[in-house]
């Protein structure tokens, strides 16, 4: 009777498992989903005052003032497709658990970490950066302290404090990939789409860090950093589509 019963609690926990793995997956695959639809969005939504870099803090106060609900709007869509990605991470970290259980659950960690570094700016510029703006036009209580503040919350020049935050998470992405990406390519029974997702993500992850070094010992000039980086990311795009194929696959 003892036999049948281990037996029994062996399959629900085996089926709890497969419910699991398939949960995931899906959940994985509508996050890539979900992270296209943003980007598209994001095409077609200003992020800051025409010019960015070298937009002057006056125009930047205007624009902001007079785009209000654009800006929030644009500012929202990136937090979703913040959370969509580190979703789309957190379910690769997944993928490695049986070839590498302490290296996916680092991973893991850092996923989290990095939302915390993306959501504290991403949330000031729904919250902050507009009252800061329409504080500044009007000339209400609090103007001459808001005015320095919107400065240093400038969200597209590479050294202000927002920036900062955005630059961290991406760097915790990048050792999250350093993780993930070997377990990932020598995963049992890798498909082709794995393989590709696994040896893009390492490439990611290796110049990232290339970059940063690059940027430490002043071979990248400040207003280079955004194409640099940014454009380093992009790498990320190929490595959700890939995975998108794996959590199908898998579903």
């Amino acid at each position: 009777m003892a036999a049948v019963k281990s037996m029994l609690n062996l399959g629900i926990n085996f089926m709890n498992a497969a419910t699991l793995n398939e949960q995931i997956n899906r959940f994985g695959f509508w996050s890539v989903v979900v992270v296209i639809l943003s980007g598209v969005i994001a095409m077609f939504i200003p992020l800051d005052a025409p010019g960015g870099y070298t937009a002057a803090h006056a125009d930047r106060v205007a624009w902001l003032s007079a785009n209000r609900g654009v800006f929030i709007a644009g500012w929202v869509n990136q937090i979703v497709a913040m959370f969509s990605l580190s979703a789309v991470f957190f379910c690769g970290a997944w993928h490695v658990v049986d070839k590498n259980p302490l290296r996916a659950i680092i991973a893991a960690l850092f996923i989290l970490m990095s939302v915390m570094a993306f959501i504290i700016p991403k949330f000031m510029a729904v919250w902050t950066i507009p009252l800061l703006a329409d504080t500044i036009t009007a000339g209400a209580v609090g103007a001459a302290f808001a005015d320095p503040l919107l400065r240093l919350l400038n969200v597209s020049i590479p050294f202000s404090l927002y920036t900062s935050f955005d630059y961290l998470g991406f760097w915790l992405y990048s050792v999250f990939a350093l993780l993930v990406a070997g377990p990932l390519y020598g995963a049992s029974g890798s498909a082709k789409s794995t393989k590709i997702a696994a040896v893009v993500l390492g490439v990611f992850g290796v110049i990232y860090q290339c970059m940063m070094v690059a940027l430490f010992l002043g071979g990248i000039d400040p207003i280079d950093i955004e194409a640099y980086f940014i454009g380093a990311s992009l790498l990320l795009l190929v490595h959700i589509m890939a995975m998108a194929v794996v959590f199908k696959k898998t579903d």
